[in-house]
């Protein structure tokens, strides 16, 4: 009898469940960089895991809708939001964003490093993401540009370009502003200690007007 598949869920709840913090706790440092200097208001994070981000814009006065498709991750996050004196400014919700997506327009989507071994429609959840940015708000979009340097295997994760994910958005002319599309380097520590050059990308869209239209 053949195994049956194993779900997002069940492999993201695998990982969470292997160690009591899977990442730094620290929020992502294109994220600091890209938002530091923007109005806070309501911020939609894809793909919270353990909440550093949340945790990060809550701090500075955004109101979090955070998402994530690990439950385990999730009460990990929602611990570390009570334990920062922020739970009340985040809203934490379960959904394989293949299949739901959170309700409302937002004046900041973050996606960053949304990327999962099998199944996961990330150009249209990225389309999504895009429709329910509000008018003048932002659509922050980070990812790897290739595996880390002490990783030589084939990975069947693809990694697009910034000019890949914006041209797979379909962004109307004249609606939207590109304020950054590049790839950039950041220091990060190798499994044995050794520090490294990681090499990421971000997208970075500014809606100017209109409304937000139906979700795709």
């Amino acid at each position: 009898m053949a195994d049956e598949p194993v779900s997002s869920e069940q492999l993201w709840d695998a990982r969470y469940s292997e160690s009591e913090r899977v990442w730094s706790g620290n929020p992502n440092v294109v994220l600091v960089r890209e938002v530091s200097g923007l109005q806070p208001g309501s911020a939609l994070d894809l793909g919270c895991g353990e909440g550093a981000d949340a945790i990060w814009l809550a701090r500075r006065g955004w109101r979090v809708t955070a998402v994530d498709v690990s439950r385990v991750a999730l009460d990990r996050a929602a611990r570390h939001a009570a334990e920062a004196g922020v739970a009340d400014r985040v809203d934490w919700q379960w959904h394989d964003l293949g299949a739901s997506f959170p309700d409302g327009v937002f004046d900041l989507v973050s996606a960053c490093f949304l990327h999962s071994h099998g199944d996961l429609p990330r150009e249209e959840i990225l389309r999504t993401a895009a429709s329910a940015t509000a008018p003048g708000g932002t659509l922050l979009v980070a990812g790897h540009a290739g595996p880390p340097p002490w990783e030589h295997e084939h990975h069947d994760v693809h990694l697009p370009t910034p000019q890949e994910v914006l041209e797979s958005l379909g962004l109307p002319d004249g609606r939207w502003e590109v304020q950054r599309c590049e790839e950039y380097e950041r220091p990060q520590t190798a499994p044995d200690g050794r520090p490294v050059a990681r090499r990421d990308n971000v997208l970075k869209v500014r809606r100017l007007a209109g409304p937000a239209g139906p979700r795709p």
